[in-house]
Order: structure tokens, then sequence, then C-alpha cells
């Protein structure tokens, strides 16, 4: 995927900020304090951005036998977009603080719901402040429209089909976007329980964003994702992380990457980690299992 079909610059942006059929969406969040986000939008945002809450917008309610952020119905999900003025024909930016750890998850359930005209703002808010540019404080009310389109169901993977096919050529490559710590299980200040799911491979989503908070370029992710996965081949793959946020950012780096498009597995680690009886697998830094849960336990 090209850079202009994915991000967009500041420069690009303030251009078009002013165009009716553009909708900018302001996803700052804060796993440990969730208001903090809004407020920081009500403080001051992107002219014209309208504001959609993780927990409330970008997810459904969590279950007992869920992630921390399960997709939403997707006719929920439609109506959300059509609250927040979008419709099929509105192309779309969202962006966050700065790195897109929020807004790839805004990014990829657009295109879920078959929405492609839409772009993450290279280095968020924060670029656009460092270039000195005015921001607008309260909420912007915007024209209800009406967005229908089908979900692409192929973009996701469960946890059953996961731990079904787990280990073998069907479940293909499965990459986590967590810190390094908290995939080896050396700590864990989110979830109950530490460790990976067995056979995964550790990218931090993070390892994408360079100075700034901007993106690499596609040649230095290029690299970084040979480095993770080898050459490029036909073998399907998913990409996980705590809840199925970050997670959307290695599908926008691997597609800036060349590489193909992976299944996103919504439930990732906090879902993994509802049932005692599927596996976990610890490594330490050497990359050996820890004494006594080398692979599962």
């Amino acid at each position: 995927m090209r850079y202009d079909e994915l991000l967009i610059s500041v420069d690009e942006l303030l251009a078009r900020r002013d165009d009716p059929g553009l909708r900018i969406v302001d996803c700052r969040y804060q796993l440990l304090d969730p208001q903090a986000g809004r407020r920081d939008y009500l403080e001051g945002h992107i002219p014209g951005a309208v504001y959609a809450d993780l927990g409330r917008d970008l997810a459904g309610p969590a279950r007992e036998d869920s992630g921390r952020h399960p997709l939403p119905d997707p006719g929920e999900f439609q109506a959300t977009l059509g609250r927040l003025g979008i419709d099929r024909e509105t192309a779309v930016v969202a962006y966050d603080d700065d790195t897109g750890a929020v807004a790839s998850r805004a990014w990829w359930m657009l295109r879920w719901q078959g929405h492609d005209d839409v772009r993450l703002l290279d280095g968020g808010i924060a670029a656009w402040r460092h270039e000195g540019l005015p921001l607008e404080a309260g909420e912007n009310r915007v024209a209800q429209r009406s967005f229908r389109r089908s979900p692409r169901a192929g973009l996701v993977i469960g946890t059953d089909a996961l731990l079904a096919n787990i280990g073998t050529a069907e479940a293909g490559l499965l990459v986590d976007a967590r810190a390094a710590a908290r995939f080896r299980g050396e700590e864990e200040p989110i979830d109950a329980v530490a460790g990976h799911v067995p056979g995964a491979v550790n990218l931090p989503y993070d390892a994408s964003i360079g100075a700034q908070g901007r993106w690499r370029s596609s040649e230095e992710l290029a690299a970084l994702w040979a480095g993770v996965l080898g050459v490029a081949d036909e073998r399907p793959w998913s990409v996980m992380c705590g809840s199925g946020v970050t997670a959307c950012h290695l599908v926008a780096s691997a597609l800036l990457a060349g590489r193909s498009e992976p299944r996103l597995y919504v439930g990732s680690w906090s879902e993994w980690i509802r049932d005692p009886d599927r596996p976990i697998a610890t490594t330490r830094r050497d990359g050996r299992g820890q004494p006594g849960d080398a692979e599962a336990t």
C-alpha cells in the first residue's frame, strides 16, 4: 500500500481541512484514565474534528469471555459512524497524540466495515502542534449521516480458530504487538496473566515509529518486517496485542512494508487468558522458557 493511501501529512490535511467531504476524527485515549482523551479533545483539537472514544465508540461491551475491547455489533458501529458524520462517501482522517496507536484502531475498523477512504495523520496532533497550527476547543456538532456497508469478515480471526490450529501451517504466523517484557512474561501491568500465545513472535508496535512520532519509511518497515517474518510468502498470518488495539497498528505497518494483510485477533491476550486451560508461553531474554513453565501453564 502506498504511503499516500494510508498516511496523510499535516500539510496535506491543512490544505484539505475545509473539504465538506472530509471528516477528521480525534481518537486520543489513555487506558489508565479513560476520560482523559475526551478532556484533551474538549480542551483543544484540530479544527473541525469530532471525537471517537475507544471504549464507547471503537469497541463493544466487554463480556466474561471476551477481551477488553471486543468489536461492537456491526450495525451499532455503523450507527456510530453516522453519528460522527461519516457515510460511505466520506473521506476520513484519524489521529491521536502522536504514534497512531489508537487511531489505527479507527482506521482498521472503517476498513473492516468496507470503507477504504481513511488515513492516519502522520505524527498525530503532536505534529500539528509542532507546526504551530491553531487548535479548537469544545465539541463539534455534525449532521447525522447514514453509513451502510457489509463487513469484511475475512479480516478477523477468533480464539477458537487460533486455538484449533495453533502450531500448524493453517494457523500461519502470529505476531504480538505488545512490549517485549510483557510478551516474554517478565511483567504484566494490565492483564492478570503474563506471557504469550505459544508460537507467537514479538514486534512491539512502536518499532514502526521513528523520530517525532512519525512513521518510518517503507524501506525501513520492509527491513523491520523481514527481520521478524523473513521472506514474504503466501502463508496466512495474524496479529494480536493486549486487547486488539495496537495490533491494528501492526496491520498498517505491514501494509506500508509491502506485506500481505494479516487477520486481526481482536480478543488478543486479554481474551486468550480468560480460559486457564489455554496454553501460555514465557521466555527469558535468551529466548529459553522460564523454569517450570516453558511452553504451557
